[in-house]
């Protein structure tokens, strides 16, 4: 990657990240309007090139297999959180993706501690993990509705005033320890307006397609609305760190959103930096046996390496062509150009 669309990318997302330390008051500091000077009409092309760029480093981290990287993303009802993940990870390879929405806690899940559901979804190396909603509903939705901590059978003691100042703790110390031992945490907070909500509420409404989306409950959550701007306001200060920044995302204009999820996304790949696996002397001297035996195969007048044979054509004809069954010329070898670090596979199918 050169140091060129790393630049853009770093400068797109910088003003949506929140410094650690910070005091945030959400609907003082950030614009769910803002689009950083983007128009809609080059959004098309800007998302696609992020997917490919995601693509490219989703191999290399799959291919590295040390990595793993977990996505956060809590917004309010409608704050669009499904499109923004259908869309941004459309070009990935889907067995290395893995995507968990967490709802109300299970009568099991109630059984044990409140970031055990969670950690049972975290990503394995050379994965990505995206939640839709995420550990932070701990913070928020139990802290705007607390009868949810006497549903959790917390002990009496552990459910005072310090609560949530321990809990910050909690998360932000599992986040550290995530981290240290190679899965990077991106945290994304989908910044809707309540006046953008209430137009999306009624679409869903309006539109029998989308009836199934829309549900009584919504709208009840949405008259703790001020509620939620101070629980999102005391997240984002407690809770954004130097190894696990938040980043707000402006989400009025869902074109825009997707654009900074894949460019923050993109980001934290680059930052890791995967590589493919280097190739020992034995597996080279293999993979050059196998290739031989496998051009003695080609039939009669069929190039001995039909992809050479492309990349040769492709070239313009440059250099000697490959071999072919017939007794034509002999291309190039193994150990020269791309070929010659092939990529190890990971330890799961479908990483290739």
């Amino acid at each position: 990657m050169s140091e060129e669309p790393a630049a853009r990318i770093a400068e797109l997302i910088e003003p949506l990240r929140v410094a650690p330390g910070a005091r945030v008051d959400l609907s003082r500091d950030f614009d769910p309007g803002y689009r950083a000077g983007l128009r809609k009409r080059d959004a098309e092309e800007l998302l696609r090139a992020g997917v490919a760029l995601l693509a490219e480093y989703q191999q290399r981290l799959a291919a590295q297999d040390t990595y793993g990287v977990l996505l956060c993303l809590q917004a309010l009802d409608a704050g669009g959180k499904d499109g923004t993940i259908r869309h941004v990870m459309s070009g990935l390879n889907p067995q290395g993706v893995r995507v968990s929405s967490f709802k109300v806690p299970s009568d099991e899940e109630l059984e044990h501690d409140y970031l055990w559901r969670y950690a049972r979804r975290l990503p394995e190396r050379g994965e990505i993990a995206i939640f839709n909603r995420s550990h932070y509903e701990e913070v928020l939705v139990v802290r705007v509705h607390p009868e949810n901590l006497v549903r959790q059978k917390l002990p009496g003691e552990a459910r005072g005033p310090d609560v949530w100042e321990r809990r910050y703790r909690e998360i932000n110390e599992w986040e550290r320890h995530l981290t240290d031992s190679g899965f990077k945490v991106v945290k994304l907070l989908l910044n809707l307006s309540k006046e953008e909500q209430r137009a999306r509420f009624l679409k869903r409404i309006d539109l029998p397609e989308k009836n199934w989306k829309f549900s009584a409950a919504d709208v009840r959550e949405r008259r703790h609305w001020d509620e939620y701007q101070r629980a999102f306001s005391a997240m984002l200060s407690a809770t954004s760190t130097a190894w696990a920044p938040w980043y707000v995302v402006p989400a009025d204009r869902k074109w825009f959103a997707r654009i900074c999820t894949a460019a923050v996304l993109a980001h934290t790949l680059m930052d890791i930096d995967p590589r493919y696996p280097e190739v020992s002397e034995e597996a080279r001297r293999d993979l050059l046996a196998a290739r031989r035996e496998l051009e003695r195969e080609a039939p009669a007048g069929a190039p001995a390496d039909p992809y050479a044979a492309r990349q040769a054509r492709a070239d313009g004809g440059r250099g000697a062509g490959p071999e072919r069954r017939d007794g034509g010329e002999r291309g190039g070898s193994v150990e020269g150009g791309r070929q010659g670090q092939p990529r190890q596979r990971g330890k799961r199918s479908g990483r290739g």
